[in-house]
C-alpha cells in the first residue's frame, strides 16, 4: 500500500463539509469588507520568498520545498500567502488601479517542511487578507477588524487581539542597533535557538517561547520605546480607531512577528480554548510598507494577516455548534425498470428547484433501499413502481411521522417545499394558526 506522505492529510468526506462551511462564512465576511478572492501559483521563483520573507527568518532557512524543474529553474512550494499577493500586484501592474487600496483575500495550501502536529501540517491551508495602497492608519485597523469579524463570525469565544508597533524602518533599525548592544555581553543566559537568531535576525529573540519569562528578555528594551513621534502618532491612531469599533485589545511590547518585511503595526489573535491546548495562536499579521518596492515594484504600502485554517478548525472543535446537518431531503424508490425512467425525471425535477436527492445505484432489494435511506437521513421517501407510473401518482413516506400518502407525481416538490416549511415552524400544516408564534399558517 502507499501511503500518503508525511505531513500531510486526506480530508474525506466526513471533514470536507466542516471545510465548506469555514470556507462560506470566509468569503461572506470577505464580501461585506469589500475584499475580493486573489489566486495565485502555488509554487513561484525561489528568490520571491529568499528576497521577501527573509533570508534568515525559519521558514526560509529550515521549512521551505525548493527544487529544481526540468528546465533547471530554482521554485519553491509557497510557505506563505502575502509574497505571492505582492509578486501578482506588481507583475499585473494593478498597483496602478485608481481605486486604492487594493482589498484582496486568499485561501489555499500552503507547504512547510516542519514537525507535523495537531492542527499543523506540513501542507496546511491558509486564509488571509491583503489591503495594499493605504499608508492610513484607519487600515490597520480595518484589516484587524476584518479578522476579529471572521473570528465573530464563527462564533469563537474569548479572542484576544494582541498588538504592537515595530516603527518604520528608520525605527525598526535604530531599535535593532539597541537591542544587539543590550543582548550582546548577555546572550549565553539565553537558549541556543535565541544565541542564533541574535546572530542573524536578533529582533525573532523577543519572540521566543522558551525564554520569555527569563529576566534577560523581560528587561530588554522594545520596539515601543524607539518609535520616532509620527510612527509613534501611527499607533495611536490604530487604537483609537480599534477603540471606535469597540475591539479589545492589549499591547504586547514583546511581540514582533516571524517574518522580515513587517513594519509598523504588527498584531496576534488568540483564543483560550481546550481544542487548541497551551499553543493558543489561530493567526495575526501586521504592515509591510516596504516589500513591494523591495521585490521591484514602486513604493506601495501594505497591511495584511493570515490564519491556519486547520488552526480554526481546531479551535470549532471547543465551540457547541450542534451536529452538522447532512441528511439528504428525499430518497426515491424505484420498482422496476418501467419506473426508473420516471424516477431519474422526478429526481432531476427536485435537484433543480434546489433540494438534496439520492436513489439507489447499487441494485438493493425494497428492504435495502429502506435501510439506504435510512442511513442517509432522508426526511422523505418517495416510492413508485409501475401502477404509479401508470396513474401519475408517487407515494411519500415521513420518516419522522411513518405517515404515507398518495399524491400526483406533478405536486411532489411543492408538497415537499410544504412540508419542509411546515417542520421549520413547528407545525403540522394542518392547523388553524392556534400552533403558537411563527406558525406559516397564521
Amino acid at each position: 500500500m502507499i501511503a500518503k506522505v508525511k505531513g500531510t492529510q486526506d480530508i474525506l468526506p466526513a471533514e470536507s463539509g466542516r471545510w465548506q462551511d469555514l470556507e462560506r462564512v470566509i468569503a461572506n465576511v470577505s464580501a461585506i469588507y469589500n475584499f475580493k478572492e486573489i489566486r495565485t501559483p502555488m509554487f513561484e521563483a525561489s528568490e520571491l520568498y529568499h528576497r521577501g520573507v527573509g533570508e534568515t527568518t525559519d521558514i526560509v532557512k529550515k521549512e521551505t520545498y525548493d527544487f529544481a524543474d526540468r528546465g533547471e529553474r530554482m521554485l519553491t512550494l509557497r510557505p506563505e500567502g502575502t509574497a505571492g499577493v505582492v509578486r501578482a500586484v506588481i507583475e499585473n501592474k494593478l498597483y496602478a488601479d485608481p481605486s486604492l487600496p487594493l482589498k484582496y483575500y486568499y485561501v489555499g495550501p500552503m507547504f512547510r517542511y516542519e514537525r507535523p502536529q495537531k492542527g499543523r501540517q506540513r501542507q496546511f491551508h491558509q486564509f488571509g487578507g491583503e489591503a495594499l495602497g493605504s499608508l492610513l492608519p484607519e487600515t490597520d485597523a480595518e484589516v484587524i477588524a476584518y479578522a476579529v469579524t471572521t473570528l465573530r463570525a464563527l462564533r469563537l469565544p474569548n479572542v484576544k487581539v494582541k498588538l504592537n508597533s515595530l516603527g518604520a524602518t528608520a525605527s525598526k533599525l535604530q531599535y535593532r542597533d539597541r537591542l544587539i548592544g543590550y543582548l550582546e555581553p548577555v546572550v549565553a543566559g539565553l537558549c541556543p535557538d535565541c544565541q542564533a537568531r541574535f546572530r542573524e535576525n536578533p529582533l525573532r529573540v523577543l519572540d521566543c517561547k522558551f525564554d520569555r519569562e527569563n529576566p534577560i528578555l523581560v528587561n530588554a528594551p522594545k520596539p515601543l520605546d524607539d518609535l520616532n513621534e509620527a510612527d509613534a502618532l501611527h499607533f495611536a491612531k490604530v487604537k483609537g480607531y480599534l477603540d471606535a469599533m469597540h475591539i479589545d485589545y492589549v499591547v504586547d511590547k514583546s511581540l514582533v512577528r516571524g517574518l522580515d518585511y513587517y513594519t509598523h503595526t504588527v498584531f496576534e489573535l488568540e483564543a483560550d480554548l481546550p481544542s487548541l491546548g497551551a499553543q493558543a495562536t489561530l493567526g495575526g499579521g501586521g504592515r509591510y510598507n516596504d516589500l513591494v518596492e523591495s521585490l521591484d515594484g514602486p513604493a506601495f504600502p501594505a497591511v495584511g494577516f493570515a490564519f491556519g485554517m486547520e488552526r480554526l478548525l481546531l479551535a470549532l472543535e471547543s465551540v457547541d455548534q450542534g451536529k452538522r446537518d447532512e441528511s439528504v431531503h428525499c430518497f426515491v424508490i424505484a420498482l422496476g425498470d418501467v419506473a426508473k425512467p420516471k424516477a431519474m425525471e422526478l429526481m432531476t425535477g427536485l435537484r433543480h428547484g434546489g433540494l438534496i436527492v439520492d436513489a439507489d445505484f447499487m441494485d438493493r432489494p425494497l428492504k435495502g433501499q429502506f435501510k439506504q435511506a435510512e442511513r442517509l437521513g432522508a426526511a422523505f421517501t418517495v416510492i413508485l413502481g409501475e401502477t404509479e407510473v401508470a396513474s401519475g401518482t408517487v407515494n411519500v413516506k415521513n420518516a419522522a411521522t411513518g405517515v404515507q400518502e398518495t399524491i400526483p407525481a406533478a405536486n411532489l416538490y411543492h408538497y415537499l417545499i410544504e412540508a419542509f416549511r411546515a417542520m421549520e415552524h413547528h407545525c403540522d400544516g394542518s392547523c388553524d394558526g392556534s400552533c403558537g408564534d411563527g406558525c406559516d399558517c397564521q
